[in-house]
């Protein structure tokens, strides 16, 4: 019985960890999965379709009869947008781009599920700043100054004048030139 409840607790634990990501994945992965369908079927409204132009600048440039059919996406300003269909015209690239208000909405409740899973606060919420504040207070408050006034009698040494006598210097009694290491006696 222990056992089983210590694997459900990890069990539960994992989910927490890593399970919820792995949920809201899978939605945007099905979400995206079915806009594309709906993209390659043109199931779409032309009057949603937003142009966005690029200026290329690559030789020798033709422009394109008609719009291609592309995958691809894009944010701007925290929107996200994905590419339907792309031609060149007049050295620009034209992008005819739909907004993905199903991403956005996923990644809203992901965002607003991990704040509150972590108890995170938005800026403009203050609903814990007396507790913050108190427990600064007490922190201050119990913190113990000590004055000491040591001192040492070895830096007033270092104020002394040394006199400095001349010292001969010797010769080393090693001998720089190369010769055979001593024999030592196995016997002794």
């Amino acid at each position: 019985m222990k056992r089983f409840a210590a694997i459900l607790l990890l069990g539960i634990l994992f989910f927490n960890w890593y399970g919820y990501r792995l949920v809201s994945d899978l939605l945007q992965h099905q979400a995206d999965a079915r806009l594309e369908a709906r993209l390659d079927q043109n199931d779409y409204d032309d009057s949603q379709l937003i142009e966005m132009r690029v200026t290329l600048t690559l030789p020798y440039q033709t422009n394109w009869a008609g719009f291609e059919r592309i995958d691809g996406e894009i944010e701007i300003n925290g929107i996200h947008y994905k590419y339907v269909k792309r031609k060149v015209e007049n050295g620009q690239l034209v992008l005819l781009c739909l907004p993905d208000e199903t991403r956005m909405r996923l990644q809203t409740a992901r965002d607003d599920f991990f704040k509150l899973v972590n108890d995170l606060q938005h800026p403009s919420q203050n609903k814990k700043s007396e507790n913050t504040h108190s427990f600064s207070f007490n922190i201050s408050s119990e913190y113990w100054q000590q004055k000491n006034e040591w001192s040492l009698a070895a830096i007033t040494l270092l104020h002394q004048h040394f006199i400095q006598r001349n010292a001969s210097v010797h010769s080393t009694p090693f001998h720089l030139l190369p010769e055979q290491p001593p024999e030592l006696n196995a016997a002794a």
